[in-house]
């Protein structure tokens, strides 16, 4: 009897990527022939089969819900558990947190193993290489086999199941929006690279809060942070991107940035130049984190509200597995939560 066999074992015997797998699996055109036929005749030999979900489980409760977050040490994210913690037990549930570590291949292993009888659903947030890769074939695999999804925060619109997001757009145009009210005449942006939908969405807000001032948006203004490297562990590289931004725009005296580190490192690098804040420049940033409020000064920043996003999520995914109902059409639901805008010792 041949050993079952999972697409990360498939990538590894064939020394090529798991999204190349399974790309070779669905046809995908952007596979070459001879690669295809390669990874489909070792799938056929070992007898592969989609998700390792074990069907004779479908209709078994754990009563047990799965989390999967792409880190595990940002704040937000601790309190979206939180908040689905509070929730779950309250309704008679355990939680299981996954972590994907920004890495498509670890958020699939992390579906594969939990999915196989360890759970009754998900709530997750897609990592950066999966929205980079833009492969969702583990979504919808997992969800083919009756096995609910909410997506909360980095959703995906290909994807069609229960959502929690917060208006990324809309926060970021009242920040900036603050700034301008502040009279910041020159106010730069510091971002992501666009393939992560939130960086997209506040920059987008950023660039909409300027064009309703008529303020003609300037690309020397908008830094953009590859975020795929992993600046936490070597934040000078951070600083020294920010320190060149600050070097070629004198008359910057606003900032907005898409989350909390990129914000404080901003008001690190101004304070090292010599700048005032808020007198001399104004910063403001995404997500109210810890260090927000203990920082100095104190970072006016955009709160998400994480834990009522947790809470919500949590409702979602718990009377989708009570309310189970046979329809021609499942019908979902992509909740909405309002960014509040903190004003602390970093704006006037």
């Amino acid at each position: 009897m041949k050993r079952k066999i999972t697409l990360k074992q498939i990538a590894r015997e064939l020394d090529v990527s798991i999204s190349t797998v399974s790309k070779a699996l669905r046809n995908s055109p952007e596979i070459s022939e001879d690669t295809k036929q390669k990874v489909q005749a070792f799938a056929k030999l070992y007898n592969y089969r989609p998700n390792n979900i074990a069907l004779s489980l479908k209709n078994r409760k754990t009563n047990t819900i799965g989390i999967l977050i792409p880190e595990i040490v940002h704040h937000f994210f601790s309190k979206v558990i939180r908040g689905v913690e509070l929730v779950a037990n309250k309704r008679g549930y355990n939680v299981i947190v996954g972590l994907s570590n920004e890495s498509f291949s670890k958020e699939v292993i992390n579906m594969e193993m939990l999915a196989n009888g360890s759970i009754d659903g998900f709530i997750l947030s897609i990592s950066k290489e999966t929205q980079q890769l833009q492969d969702f074939h583990h979504f919808n695999e997992t969800m083919s086999q009756g096995m609910p999804i909410v997506m909360f925060d980095r959703v995906v619109s290909d994807i069609n199941c229960d959502k929690v997001i917060v208006d990324d757009l809309k926060g970021a145009k009242n920040a900036v929006e603050k700034l301008i009210k502040n009279d910041c005449k020159s106010i730069a942006l510091i971002t992501t690279k666009d393939y992560v939908s939130v960086g997209k969405l506040r920059t987008q807000g950023y660039l909409e809060a300027l064009e309703s001032h008529k303020i003609q948006p300037k690309a020397e203004l908008i830094l953009k942070i590859d975020d795929t490297l992993e600046y936490e562990s070597n934040l000078e590289a951070l600083e020294k991107e920010i320190e060149q931004l600050f070097k070629s725009n004198e008359k910057i005296d606003g900032i907005f940035a898409v989350n909390e580190l990129y914000a404080l490192s901003a008001m690190k690098v101004a304070r090292k130049l010599g700048f005032d804040i808020p007198n001399d420049i104004q910063v403001i940033g995404f997500t109210d984190g810890v260090l927000s409020k203990h920082s100095t000064p104190s970072l006016t920043t955009v709160s998400q509200h994480a834990q009522q996003m947790g809470e919500r999520a949590a409702d979602l995914l718990i009377n989708k597995l009570e309310n189970k109902i046979e329809t021609e059409e499942e019908e979902f639901q992509t909740i909405v939560i309002a960014t509040e805008l903190i004003e602390r010792e970093s704006t006037k």
